[in-house]
């Protein structure tokens, strides 16, 4: 993969904002915007890629993520939303802890063969494929020490098929933080580094409303 620029380094970032959009959504209230879940779930069975646009399939199924990064970076008084940004900067980190653990690397990459297996016989959504993959996650990444606390209604987070979405979604956010990391992305960048990362999330969100509406 040589898409190594800051356009394509943002691009991987919305996709861990989309998915820290998309389990508030689920948390709070057990819908989800349909486009943006099965983009994100797909980007998980996206691992033998020759450019970063092939994990995601279009940039308009990045527009919630790409909307949520500008948000977070723009200067105007756009509100911010610290809850998105707690579940991204935490999916960042925790893809952090995963990197320097080889084992779990493996047996999460066998995981996901696994489910790429299933989901061709089911869908990428499907129930089953869903339980498969949150068990991956539950497996995994949340034996860490560090965990992602989210937070919702309780009516709706007491679901299975709820918890479910939301664990797999989780793997998706790893999924997007981890190549976030290998087209070069770091953390110093989200403080010293948001203007560039700005105009390359809006840059992207005029190519989806040029596509959308042409």
């Amino acid at each position: 993969m040589i898409d190594s620029t800051t356009e394509y380094r943002t691009l991987a970032l919305a996709g861990v904002f989309q998915v820290a959009a998309l389990v508030k959504q689920l948390a709070k209230t057990g819908r989800v915007d349909e486009q943006y879940f099965i983009a994100s779930i797909e980007s998980i069975f996206k691992t033998q890629v020759n450019n970063t646009l092939e994990v995601y399939g279009e940039p308009q199924n990045l527009r919630l993520g790409l909307n949520e990064l500008i948000r977070l970076f723009s200067n105007h008084k756009t509100p911010k939303d610290p809850e998105i940004a707690r579940y991204a900067f935490s999916l960042l980190h925790l893809e952090r802890k995963l990197s320097k653990d080889p084992k779990m690397l493996t047996i999460i990459r066998s995981g996901i063969e696994r489910a790429v297996n299933q989901a061709s016989h089911f869908s990428s959504t499907h129930d089953n494929v869903m339980a498969n993959l949150a068990s991956l996650y539950t497996d995994t990444l949340s034996t860490f020490s560090f965990r992602i606390y989210v937070a919702g209604e309780p009516i709706t987070l007491n679901q299975t098929h709820t918890q479910n979405k939301i664990r797999a979604l989780l793997l998706a956010g790893i999924r997007s933080a981890v190549l976030w990391q290998q087209l070069g992305g770091r953390r110093w960048q989200l403080l010293i580094a948001r203007t560039g990362l700005l105009q390359a999330a809006n840059t992207w969100l005029k190519k989806c409303t040029v596509e959308t509406y042409s």
